[in-house]
């Protein structure tokens, strides 16, 4: 009986350990998580690695300690306190989790109070699809630019010729499915891996076309595309009547800067004597290409004030203007994010007239930063100011004259040309 008893306890001590074994392995992973959580305050200390990065959207941390411990207790750690109840439930509960599981509902919890629209958990499914790049001049889908406002996805762009503007698709209007699947949570980047797929291949996709801009609410309506390969130019240009040069900007990538150069001097050289830049519609991107663009019309000064964890850092002119022609930028609502910052930009500095409608007003900028248990966080890391240091978020940028787009015609640009013909500032 006694060596019985013996074995017993042996076996017992043997479960304890292996159920402590589990334990310390799990709390390791959540106390990781929320160490992170934590510290999200300090990421940007020190931040001028990152601030490189602001508008090519992906910082991938490669100084994650995988030692780390808690920082604080639990009168003011979160990672603290949850660590402390989850050794309540590791050792008294009958419950079980699964880690993965209980890792997203946690953080998407945390992310949710923090009122960012624009912050994502993405696990590692998700940010690989994200690390998919689309190149729009070579794009299989259904001829969209997608674009994000708060925690929608909306057509920032339809191709002329595409099968989405065949089927009544209009800029402004809001993916809400995709194959049945809801988008609410996706990121831009996000729905268009969705759609991508083989040229021929079809796609259900239903949209909500917003009753006002901005709205919440609207009809929504189901059509079914067929994806084709489009070669859609992302700069679009015309020498118009009395010398007037007309350049179009879809979405600032990362070759925007080059292109709209190349433009304005093909321009100049076919005798343009004046420009109007229209900016409606474009949902941003890179902000190294947005300051390198205001740099081709500004001779000196600021082109934008970035906040970020309490400090303020700015981007200057560089002096390589490469046109001291007239100026008019056409703006709009859908004008969004580095788009605004040309436009801030080149108003502060008397450098241009804005005409059309107020600006977005997504003034802030959004980093990616890899995990090193997997997947990637994205975060609101930074907030724009205009030159003279008027906050961009909320508020955009009202234009210098204001003209509503008429349901018939794009007065807009009709207006613009006519102030650039006649040289009126």
């Amino acid at each position: 009986m006694a060596k019985h008893g013996e074995t017993k306890r042996e076996l017992t001590a043997a479960r304890l350990e292996r159920a402590q074994v589990r334990r310390a392995s799990r709390v390791f992973a959540i106390v990781l998580i929320f160490a992170l959580a934590f510290g999200l305050g300090f990421l940007l200390r020190g931040n001028e690695p990152i601030m490189k990065r602001l508008g090519v959207g992906v910082a991938t941390n490669t100084q994650v300690n995988p030692g780390q411990t808690i920082s604080g207790n639990t009168y003011d750690s979160l990672a603290a306190r949850i660590a402390e109840i989850q050794g309540i439930i590791e050792q008294e509960s009958v419950d079980e989790y699964e880690l993965s599981t209980s890792t997203s509902s946690l953080i998407n919890a945390f992310l949710a109070d923090l009122h960012d629209p624009y912050a994502r958990y993405l696990d590692e499914t998700r940010y690989q699809q994200f690390l998919t790049e689309l190149a729009t001049s070579d794009y299989v889908g259904i001829g969209v630019i997608f674009a994000e406002e708060g925690s929608t996805v909306y057509a920032a762009d339809v191709f002329a010729e595409s099968v989405a503007a065949a089927s009544g698709v209009e800029v402004g209007d809001v993916i809400v499915a995709i194959d049945g699947v809801r988008t609410e949570g996706m990121t831009a980047n996000e729905v268009n891996n969705s759609i991508f797929r083989e040229a021929g291949s079809s796609v259900v996709t239903t949209w909500r076309r917003p009753s006002s801009a901005g709205a919440e609410s609207g009809r929504e309506y189901t059509v079914t595309l067929q994806c084709s390969q489009y070669k859609e130019k992302n700069v679009v240009t015309d020498l118009l009547e009395q010398k007037v040069g007309y350049i179009s900007l879809a979405q600032i990538t990362q070759h925007s800067a080059t292109l709209v150069s190349d433009a304005v001097k093909s321009l100049t050289a076919a005798g343009a004597q004046s420009f109007v830049l229209d900016l409606r519609n474009c949902p941003g991107g890179y902000l190294t290409q947005a300051v390198d663009i205001a740099n081709l019309f500004l001779k000196s000064g600021t082109i934008v004030q970035i906040e970020s964890n309490g400090s303020i850092t700015t981007r200057q002119v560089s002096g390589s203007a490469i046109t001291e022609a007239p100026l008019y930028l056409l703006v709009n609502e859908k004008t969004a994010a580095a788009a605004e910052v040309i436009a801030g930009a080149l108003q502060d500095g008397k450098r241009a007239t804005l005409v059309g409608t107020n600006t977005m007003g997504k003034g802030t900028v959004q980093v990616v930063r890899e995990l090193s248990f997997g997947g990637a966080l994205r975060y609101t890391a930074a907030k724009y100011m205009t030159p003279l240091g008027y906050s961009i978020d909320g508020a955009g940028i009202s234009p210098d004259v204001r003209v509503s787009l008429d349901s018939d015609s794009d007065n807009q640009k009709a207006y613009a040309v006519a102030m650039a013909a006649s040289g009126s500032r």
